[in-house]
């Protein structure tokens, strides 16, 4: 058994090893998954880089039969130096009082030898996460960072390099990306950046807007254009003239709509509902979606020239799922934002617990999730048991223990209560689309939700509404 190369994160790791086949072996995995190693066989130089201010390693790798000087006298060096780095100690020695000693002690955990190569690179990657988000919390974070684009995965390193290419050319532009990804933040970086930003940058969430009131939303209508106009009111095509308008959830547009802005952005003026005259706008549009907006064009729910107008390059915002090496770095920042002035630690479990679980709800819910663990956590420390139930359940040491989903007495009376959930909605969700017919509107008003929300929940059920067509 081993790590992917997508599950790999590389962190620099001494080995303290007077054991030189136990050290070439420990130095071989490392390499192998990418891994910056250095190896000694004598602490005394180790300690002499701590009081320099010279030891960088996130990861320590540390024997407790050392010579000369134990490997627990050496550990308690690390921590009297104030060092950040997580420590794992090796030792021969199974028995419980070796363990709870290296634990009191102040090591990140302890391996038995002989230990199984995936143990030691599994140890290493969630000691190397914790060492980055201790790290992270007493590094300063500048006020007003986009949280959203934190990160130094290469997703988002390919993101930014983008964002900075794209910035001073003024082209429209179709952010692609799930829910709660930073599509926003992802559009005000680039008006933030380009030759528009001292004019203003708008926002409108098409799926937000009833269908009745997107027109006087985007164009604006005239006093008495229709019962409760009182007045006349510009559209936010001329709130960002001169600026950026960005247009959310534009999939969700009604078509009737869409040709409608199609025209706009062709002639460059608009007309306000119940108006008789045009006026002249210039504005970069970038639109958002979490749709596959090709798909929708193909089944003949978007229109292709509209398309072929918005997508003039596209940008895709990774989910969290596919950066959580960047999770320690957004956690950190989010207990920064949300803890007060001295914001609380979270403890190495429930940091593996916020990197075991999925996060359909990306970085957004990362946030409510720190939010709930601020709430209720127990002192400084914030343990699995003060995230959110369906977070701190999924701990990667209890796997041993998760039951098969047909043994309904081995799991927990929660986890119990969220799996007939999740079974009960897509029910009845598969009967609301089977009523509707496909249309995904109709199966909003019959669901009492918003386009955006019920789209969200089909997707997250794997529910295609072209299946529901007749």
């Amino acid at each position: 058994m081993s790590l992917s190369v997508a599950d790999v994160v590389p962190f620099k790791v001494m080995v303290v090893e007077d054991d030189e086949e136990v050290a070439r072996a420990v130095a071989r995995r490392l390499g192998a998954d990418h891994h910056e190693v250095e190896v000694s066989s004598d602490p005394m130089p180790i300690i002499a880089r701590l009081g320099a201010d010279l030891a960088d390693w996130d990861v320590v790798i540390l024997d407790v039969g050392l010579p000369n000087m134990s490997g627990l006298e050496v550990l308690r060096h690390f921590r009297e130096a104030g060092s950040l780095a997580s420590v794992i100690m090796l030792t021969g020695d199974s028995t419980a009082n070796t363990a709870a000693a290296c634990m009191r002690a102040g090591a990140f955990y302890y391996l038995t030898k002989p230990f199984e190569q995936f143990q030691l690179s599994s140890m290493v990657q969630s000691a190397g996460r914790y060492c980055r988000l201790r790290r992270q919390l007493v590094q300063h974070t500048a006020p007003g960072t986009d949280s959203m684009l934190i990160g130094q995965s290469a997703a988002m390193r390919k993101l930014r390099d983008a964002l900075a290419r794209l910035a001073e050319q003024d082209v429209p532009i179709l952010i692609q990306g799930e829910s709660g990804t930073g599509k926003e933040l992802v559009a005000r970086a680039l008006h933030d950046r380009g030759p528009r930003r001292k004019a203003r940058f708008v926002a409108l969430n098409c799926g937000a807007i009833p269908e009745s009131l997107i027109d006087s939303e985007l164009f604006g209508h005239t006093r008495g254009a229709f019962t409760g106009a009182t007045s006349d009111r510009p559209g936010v095509f001329v709130e960002a003239d001169g600026g950026t308008l960005f247009l959310d959830e534009i999939g969700d547009m009604p078509l009737a709509v869409q040709a409608r802005l199609l025209r706009v952005l062709q002639e460059g003026e608009v007309r306000p509902v119940g108006g008789s005259g045009t006026r002249a706008v210039e504005v970069r549009v970038i639109a958002a979606t979490h749709i596959d907006l090709q798909h929708a064009v193909n089944q003949q729910q978007f229109r292709q020239d509209l398309y072929y107008r918005l997508n003039v390059v596209t940008l895709r915002v990774p989910p969290l799922r596919e950066r959580l090496d960047d999770l320690p770095l957004l956690a950190a920042h989010f207990l920064k934002k949300h803890g007060g002035a001295q914001p609380p630690v979270i403890s190495a479990e429930a940091l593996e617990a916020l990197v075991e679980y999925s996060w359909p709800g990306n970085v957004r819910e990362l946030e409510n999730a720190v939010l709930h663990a601020v709430a209720l956590r127990r002192g400084q420390e914030i343990g699995p048991e003060s995230l959110p139930p369906h977070i701190g359940g999924r701990l990667r040491g209890n796997t041993s223990a998760i039951p098969s989903p047909d043994d309904e007495l081995a799991i927990s009376l929660t986890e119990a209560k969220r799996r007939a959930a999740s079974e009960f909605e897509k029910r009845y969700l598969t009967k609301v689309m089977e009523k509707a017919k496909g249309s995904v509107s109709e199966g909003a008003r019959l669901a009492g939700l918003d386009r955006t929300n019920f789209r969200r929940l089909l997707q997250r059920h794997g529910l295609d509404p072209a299946s529901f067509k007749s």
